[in-house]
């Protein structure tokens, strides 16, 4: 076991690494303002709390309807992916499981796609993202993982990490069909659909964090709960079964839970990759490979590393916004190769 004193620093440090990524992510972009400013109006939204800025109206107004917004919308999309990447990985035992790689994630976008593709009306078809989206983008979800599961297991072969990820690759190449066709066959919508493939985090007030923020706290509470039963389940179904534990049970709750924070985060995000991977392997080369530390720590680095990603796409081509699903494959694919590498010759 690791001390105590180690694992309250982690979370101390997960949640400086919070505060820095919502101060920076405000403080800078277009219109630059100091972060002493932004941390300032920050304290004041706390009831009771009124401290003087400095900052003037229209500063103000830049920081609590537009950027703020944006930023605690990329704290909860990052901590929803790193904690479904964290919990795939353990449920399935495999370090490169990851929403996107097992097809869960392309699942989503497929309900996403389906409902923006027949959705009817004008305008930006993801603005204002109707309660219908979340629901469509979890049953392909769902969809897409019982798929993936079931096919690496087909002809009664071992759910084994490369087995599970080449019937994950499979999934995806399958429902990324299945989603080509609906763009053809609706091209009015190419534009905003395209865009959402992507992955962007720009929203217009607090719509979509109000939207996403139920689930959110759902996907939470439960796989944070099971924590300690990830633990078990790492040392084998028999041996987790001897200990009390239903293996089966939890793992479908797990995915469950999982596969609806994916939804959720997909449904207002689009497809962002490889958060699921880069933020929980991190931690547990880091800090140990007991879930009861990596899924705790994934909500809040993961939280952390979105926001800062976001700040990196809206700030390094500026005028001009990279989308953030472009940053975070330039991050990712590399770490990815690196894992895959580690895990065959381990």
């Amino acid at each position: 076991m690791r001390p105590a004193g180690l694992r309250a620093g982690w979370f101390a440090g997960g949640v400086v690494a919070v505060l820095f990524a919502l101060v920076a992510g405000i403080a800078f972009g277009p219109v630059s303002l100091p972060p002493a400013g932004v941390a300032a109006e920050l304290l004041n939204l706390l009831p009771g709390v009124r401290i003087d800025s400095g900052l003037n109206a229209r500063e103000v107004a830049i920081i609590t309807e537009l950027r703020l917004p944006r930023v605690v919308l990329g704290l909860l999309v990052g901590a929803m992916l790193a904690l479904a990447g964290a919990a795939y990985q353990g449920v399935f035992r495999n370090p490169l499981a990851d929403p996107h790689l097992l097809g869960v994630a392309a699942g989503a976008g497929l309900g996403v796609t389906a409902v923006i593709a027949f959705r009817s009306g004008t305008g930006d078809a993801t603005a204002n993202l109707p309660m219908s989206v979340p629901l469509a983008a979890f049953v392909g979800a769902i969809a897409a993982v019982a798929l993936t599961w079931l096919l690496g297991a087909a002809g009664g072969r071992a759910r084994g990490p490369a087995t599970l990820i080449l019937a994950g690759v499979a999934v995806s190449a399958f429902l990324a069909a299945a989603q080509t066709y609906l763009m053809q066959q609706h091209v009015d919508t190419l534009r905003e659909v395209y865009s959402w493939l992507l992955g962007r985090l720009a929203t217009a007030g607090w719509h979509d964090v109000l939207l996403v923020l139920p689930y959110a706290a759902v996907t939470g509470a439960i796989v944070l709960s099971q924590r300690r039963e990830l633990d078990v389940l790492t040392v084998g179904d028999e041996e987790a079964a001897s200990l009390g534990l239903h293996p089966q049970r939890s793992r479908y709750l797990l995915i469950v839970a999982a596969s609806l924070g994916t939804a959720a985060a997909v449904s207002v995000s689009g497809l962002i990759g490889f958060v699921g991977i880069i933020v929980p392997h991190t931690l547990r080369l880091l800090a140990g490979p007991s879930y009861r530390s990596i899924l705790p720590l994934s909500v809040l680095f993961g939280a952390a590393f979105l926001a800062l990603t976001d700040l990196v796409a809206r700030t390094v081509a500026s005028p001009n916004e990279l989308p953030i699903g472009v940053v975070t494959a330039f991050f990712g694919a590399p770490f990815f190769a690196v894992v895959l590498r580690k895990s065959r010759t381990s």
